[in-house]
């Protein structure tokens, strides 16, 4: 198997263990694969280790998130039932999903500081036990009060899994390695809604089984598998190379003198440029660039949690049952999980990333237009087929257009608000959109609003960034 290289750089993992045989070494060693992988090639122990690492690491985390992303959208499901069971109000339940991102953005950063002083392999296996405990609670709630503090609960349990993961898996994958394996990882999340959805609804099924209600049964079974997962996490994770028994000792040696080669050009960079002036990292994410790319991403992030939560109760309005609700509603998920590997690859190829960016935003705003216009099933499964397949598609040009255009000084931390924002307006839209149902009785409302959008965000990051390059150029054709 042969990885590309894709030009990320700059993670500090610095693995405990070997260490390189001098400077000069390690430049020359760097240099030399560097140029290997230029050329498409790759050495046999550079190609049997990672596809080793990759095989034990990848698949284990990419599973654990399928069951952490359905934990956190089966709510969608179980509302379908839940909310009258326990008198939830839309607004209600919305606000619940608010509290969840409240609790998931604040307590992400801490979560991964505790991780490097603990150890990956016992605070991920706490992290996926804690969800798991906390969504099985799910099953046992009453009412307003004791929703909203298990939404917290779940938010504050769930928030070290995705920047824990990516940390983690800086600690194995050199840096030409990390955005393929993190791309692959994220496809989880339209996956989950693929094969969640049908999941939940045949489990709305068990309706009266052992005295309980179906959405009970949902919340208990769905959330069984985390609670196995982090048993075994336990004992299937290695904390970091140097202590990966089932690695060989030359891929073993070969990872660990290449992650230190690696952590010793990110230091030297980092003290060439320490002497140079720059704005304060409060001043730096006051850049222009930041906010506009942060307003942006809500037109994606903001779309996806509000459909992950209502999209089941817009399809059962048709009449279906509650497992044809699950079944359908998973279409647009297994779209949006082709269409994000397919358009990342494309923008790769062509080195694209403005147009990659716009067009799956203008594909959401259309896709919630015309679900809006149309008034029967089928009209409405294409319309939100087409928006989820938009919010998907954008998360690789997306980042990567951040990672390119945002100033070197600004990119770790303006990446990090801009996440940050996309999070907050995932707590914001879901409430619109159930504000609007409470107050018009019916979803075209808030379905419109979310299309408008989108269809600001899209024109927004071809005008502005267009023409910022556009200006550069100039300014550069005018020195």
């Amino acid at each position: 198997m042969r990885y590309r290289a894709s030009g990320v750089a700059g993670y500090n993992a610095a693995p405990a263990g070997r260490r390189g045989s001098g400077v000069d070494g390690k430049e020359q060693n760097m240099a030399g694969a560097a140029a290997q992988r230029a050329n498409g090639e790759v050495s046999e122990v550079e190609r049997r280790t990672m596809k080793h690492v990759a095989l034990r690491i990848v698949p284990f985390l990419m599973l654990c998130f399928l069951v952490n992303f359905i934990d956190r959208i089966n709510v969608g499901m179980a509302a379908l039932t839940m909310n009258r069971d326990i008198g939830l109000k839309p607004t209600e339940l919305a606000f619940g999903v608010s509290l969840f991102f409240a609790a998931y953005v604040t307590f992400g950063v801490p979560s991964n500081l505790a991780l490097e002083r603990v150890g990956a392999r016992r605070w991920m296996a706490l992290i996926i036990v804690s969800w798991g405990l906390v969504s099985m609670g799910t099953a046992f709630i009453v009412g307003t009060k004791s929703y909203y503090i298990n939404r917290l609960l779940l938010g504050l349990a769930e928030a070290g899994f995705l920047p824990g993961s990516i940390l983690f898996m800086s600690y194995w994958f050199p840096s030409a390695y990390r955005a393929k394996m993190i791309s692959i990882f994220a496809m989880a999340m339209p996956f989950s809604g693929f094969i969640g959805s049908p999941i939940s609804g045949l489990l709305l099924g068990m309706h009266g089984i052992l005295g309980l209600r179906g959405w009970q049964w949902l919340f208990l079974l769905e959330a069984f598998p985390a609670i196995l997962l982090g048993v075994m996490a336990v004992f299937y994770l290695s904390d970091r190379p140097s202590q990966a028994k089932w690695l060989k000792p030359e891929e073993q040696g070969w990872l660990l003198g290449r992650l230190e080669a690696e952590r010793h050009a990110a230091a030297e960079r980092r003290a060439a440029s320490s002497s140079k002036p720059e704005m304060s990292s409060f001043r730096s994410l006051l850049n222009p660039r930041v906010f506009m790319l942060s307003f942006v991403y809500t037109g994606s992030a903001g779309t996806s949690a509000a459909l992950y939560i209502w999209q089941p109760t817009i399809l059962k309005s048709f009449g279906l049952t509650n497992f044809q609700t699950g079944l359908i509603t998973g279409i647009p998920f297994g779209i949006g999980c082709v269409g994000m590997v397919l358009w990342g690859r494309h923008s790769d190829h062509g080195a694209e990333r403005v147009w990659h960016t716009a067009i799956p935003l203008l594909t959401v705003s259309a896709g919630l237009a015309l679900s809006v216009a149309s008034h029967s099933l089928l009209p409405t499964v294409i319309g939100l087929s087409l928006a989820v397949l938009g919010v998907y598609s954008i998360k690789g040009p997306f980042f990567a257009l951040c990672t390119e255009w945002l100033p070197a000084s600004v990119a770790a931390g303006g990446i990090g608000l801009i996440n940050g924002i996309g999070n907050i307006a995932g707590g914001v839209c879901p409430y619109v959109l159930a504000w609007f149902k409470q107050h018009t009785g019916s979803f075209p409302a808030g379905l419109l609003a979310l299309s408008c959008l989108g269809l600001v965000c899209g024109v927004l990051t071809v005008l502005t960034v267009r023409s910022d390059k556009a200006t550069a150029a100039r300014s550069s054709g005018a020195a």
